[in-house]
């Protein structure tokens, strides 16, 4: 493990909570909307608010400073800033640069993505874990004369597979697994062993429907996903089959990746994972046409933000 993640990383697990935010609509909307979101979401009561790196939405750092200087309190957190877009003397400053400015309330989540996200960028995707263990050599090893802050930055990575998991275990804080059940999460615990910070992402829906509630999940979640070589692998190590993947996911592969519901249906899948040995869990608001979801934040905070 990282040695100022080591040094960090309890303190880090506090600051952020049992429950946090993970939002990628954040990085499709006006920097007027996103901190004004943020800004909501620190004071509903959620520890940590995650957001992704996609080839059509906001650059990761430039977004985050974006939401730190929006918020006060609130760790926010890369889930994932992308190894193939920059280099890791560039990632290891601009995580340095935020840790600093705003009192170690920046977390760095990396990863490999996935091949058509690298590739349609101009990078050729190969060997992930080769490329994540030489990437993480490399920011090691990187120069910064820059002030360092007195809470460093943690990282942790994206990890679906044992051999990932492995490195996370051995070079990093701990892990954000993302298009998880707590299956995964009892699993990625196994192979972490105790310490390490585990930190799932959790779609979550308030419909009580079901068959309103899969419809929505299919369309607005599961359909880009089931596209990704790297998520349906996960999923078939979990037990999942071809039929599983087909027509927008089977109501066994929906309901094991959305939790929909009541309040306390999803408050029981959040401490599902918990018991499984999550230290914190990000929520995915799942909404239709792309929208923010913070009516269900706002309505789920109450339940969760006390577990």
């Amino acid at each position: 493990m990282q040695q100022d993640a080591r040094s960090t990383l309890a303190a880090q697990i506090a600051r952020i909570g049992r429950v946090g935010v993970w939002h990628g609509g954040l990085g499709r909307v006006s920097a007027v909307t996103a901190r004004q979101s943020a800004a909501e979401i620190e004071q509903l009561g959620y520890g940590a608010l995650w957001f992704g790196e996609a080839q059509a939405t906001k650059e990761a750092f430039s977004h985050a400073g974006l939401l730190l200087a929006a918020t006060e309190r609130i760790t926010i957190a890369t889930g994932i800033a992308n190894i193939w877009v920059r280099d890791a003397t560039a990632m290891n400053a601009a995580a340095h640069t935020l840790a600093e400015a705003y009192d170690g309330r920046f977390l760095l989540g990396l990863g490999a993505s996935h091949a058509p996200q690298v590739n349609g960028r101009g990078h050729t995707y190969a060997k992930p874990l080769a490329a994540m263990r030489g990437y993480l050599d490399a920011m090691d090893a990187a120069p910064y004369d820059a002030p360092v802050g007195e809470r460093p930055f943690a990282r942790v990575l994206a990890a679906l597979g044992p051999k990932m998991l492995e490195l996370a275990a051995e070079r990093a804080a701990g892990v954000h697994p993302y298009f998880v059940t707590p299956a995964h999460t009892a699993k990625a615990r196994e192979v972490l062993g105790e310490g390490p910070l585990l930190a799932p992402e959790q779609a979550v829906l308030l419909e009580p429907d079901p068959t309103t509630a899969r419809a929505l999940a299919r369309e607005h979640h599961l359909g880009f996903y089931l596209a990704l070589p790297n998520y349906v692998n996960s999923l078939r190590r979990l037990g999942f089959e071809d039929d599983d993947f087909t027509g927008g996911g089977s109501d066994r592969l929906v309901d094991a990746i959305v939790a929909w519901g009541d309040a306390d249906a999803i408050r029981r899948r959040v401490q599902e994972h918990h018991d499984a040995g999550a230290d914190h869990v990000a929520i995915q608001p799942v909404a239709a046409d792309r929208g923010l979801g913070l009516d269900q934040l706002r309505e789920l905070a109450p339940a969760l933000t006390e577990l």
